[in-house]
């Protein structure tokens, strides 16, 4: 016993940064909170209260942000805290920052009570689809609260996601984030049985990804001793172990990744998902959970395994041309407004893994400034759709859509400016983003992967030309869907990233400025 306390007295306890982690710490503080406040408030205070709380914490996770970004907390080439697990560096700020001002406009729409009374989340997650309970609280105005931290908890996670050192930290961060996104999803006040069938599908099909990045994890910690990433880095420097282990552990580990990128194939939960889940929660997952999932992507191709790069760049170049091609083709068959934004997200994610396996400073920035841009423009894209509504709720199918300019002159106006920009037309953030990562690639010899990155972009342009002729041309039936006036949370979200995604087309020196001040700390 008495050396047993010996031991205990040489413990030293590891030195933590807490400057450098502020923003994390705060966000996964404030979301411990919310949970409190779910428990003992009264049902009639939680609404104001979660979303104070949620905006407060949004505004001092960004306060702290930009202190450690223009402070002296973290030297100039990063700093590694939390017995190592977590890399404060500038590509983890930059990431941080966009993680925080793309969830800012994703609360702002959750907590919207005025395009859907009482909110797009059902009263009572726990009545069953169909039943007559189900039919009276579709009409009450009440709305499931618990939205509020669960996406706080998915915020952490995503912040931990980007700044994790080892493939451990990684893991546990991909959880945190995933696990409240499958709960939000299956709690939309309308259809409940498709957002329910959503749910279900992204549980399952992310329990089978997690595995994947589990076991890859296994075999690179058999490989190399260590599941830090620069461990794993000097081990495919030079090891008498079989190399098997390491390019079977990264092909795994690359899945894993690739799925929470919505990267094809691996894109099968995506439309579905889109579609049922609540609008508010699809556009905070198209916009964070993408940057989320290619931080961590650049993480881990950048520093684990550079060194090996010519073994696997050739599998990543048929994934992203995969991706681009899916993208592009089967959004031609989409009559759901939606399911067309998914498969636009899966052909954007081959663009964005073109970045990612440039290994080079400007593809590090090009990406990081495409999931910027392309994030606001999603998020007031959604926006958007949930203002086309219905006596169902919202009307995503095609053909409602037909005549709207007519009916709502600014609305169809926005969404066309929206879609230009998904489709890369100057004077856009989605044409610098492109032309940003395209020049990148071409620097580093992938010239024939651009060309066919640039048919896929005009494949894909032809259904966002498809909706606005339909909405421009086209008569609205008589029948057809109202466009419900925003309101202020709304018409804020739908505005800031309209605003940015026109100001990032103009001008985007600052932004690439920024994103291209730093590299990750090895």
């Amino acid at each position: 016993m008495t050396s047993f306390l010996a031991q205990v007295d040489k413990i030293t306890p590891p030195e933590i940064a807490y400057a450098a982690v502020a923003p994390i710490l705060i966000v996964l503080g404030a979301a411990c909170v919310s949970v409190l406040l779910e428990a003992f408030l009264p049902k009639h205070q939680r609404w104001t209260a979660q979303l104070l709380l949620s905006l407060i914490t949004i505004v001092g996770a960004g306060g702290s942000l930009i202190y450690v970004a223009v402070g002296e907390v973290v030297p100039p080439q990063g700093q590694v805290t939390l017995s190592g697990t977590v890399a404060v560096d500038k590509p983890a700020v930059f990431l941080w920052a966009t993680l925080l001002v793309l969830s800012f406009g994703a609360i702002l729409l959750i907590a919207d009570r005025s395009v859907e009374p009482g909110g797009s989340f059902v009263a009572q997650a726990a009545i069953r689809p169909g039943t007559v309970q189900d039919r009276a609280q579709a009409a009450k105005t009440g709305m499931q609260t618990e939205v509020f931290p669960l996406t706080l908890f998915a915020l952490g996670g995503m912040m931990v996601f980007v700044a994790a050192n080892d493939l451990l930290t990684m893991f546990i961060a991909l959880e945190v984030l995933s696990l409240p996104l499958y709960l939000m999803c299956g709690l939309a006040r309308r259809r409940r049985l498709l957002s329910q069938e959503a749910a279900v599908k992204y549980f399952l099909l992310g329990a089978f990804a997690s595995a994947f990045f589990l076991y890859g994890l296994a075999l690179l910690y058999g490989y190399a001793g260590s599941v830090k990433l620069t461990d794993i880095a000097n081990a495919t420097g030079g090891t008498n172990r079989s190399d098997t282990l390491l390019f079977a552990g990264f092909g795994l580990l690359v899945v894993g990744l690739l799925f929470k990128a919505s990267v094809g194939p691996f894109h099968a939960w995506t439309p579905d998902v889109y579609q049922g889940a609540p609008t508010p929660v699809t556009a905070f997952m198209a916009a964070c959970t993408k940057v989320a999932a290619f931080g961590g992507i650049l993480r881990v191709l950048t520093i684990a395994f550079q060194h090996t790069q010519w073994e696997w760049r050739g599998v990543l170049w048929g994934v992203a041309i995969v991706s681009m091609v899916i993208g592009a083709v089967l959004g031609l068959t989409q009559t759901d407004v939606k399911r067309m934004i998914a498969y636009s997200s899966v052909a954007h994610a081959g663009f964005l893994l073109i970045g990612s396996i440039a290994l080079s400073p400007s593809g590090l920035s090009g990406t990081m400034f495409y999931l910027l841009a392309y994030g606001f423009t999603t998020i007031a894209a959604f926006g958007v759709v949930s203002l086309v509504r219905n006596s169902d709720g919202e009307a995503t199918h095609l053909s409602q859509w037909a005549g709207l300019a007519k009916r709502s002159p600014v609305v169809a106006g926005v969404f066309t400016f929206l879609l230009l920009a998904l489709a890369g037309i100057p004077l856009t953030s989605g044409f610098i983003g492109k032309f940003v990562v395209f020049t990148a690639a071409i620097d580093a010899g992938m010239t024939p992967l651009v060309v066919i990155a640039l048919v896929a972009s005009a494949v894909a342009a032809f259904f966002y030309l498809r909706v606005i002729v339909l909405m421009y041309f086209s008569e609205p039936a008589a029948d057809g869907p109202t466009v419900s006036v925003p309101g202020a949370f709304t018409t804020i979200a739908i505005t800031l990233g309209a605003a940015v995604t026109l100001v990032l087309g103009l001008w985007p020196t600052f932004v690439l400025d920024w994103a291209g001040a730093g590299a990750f700390i090895f």
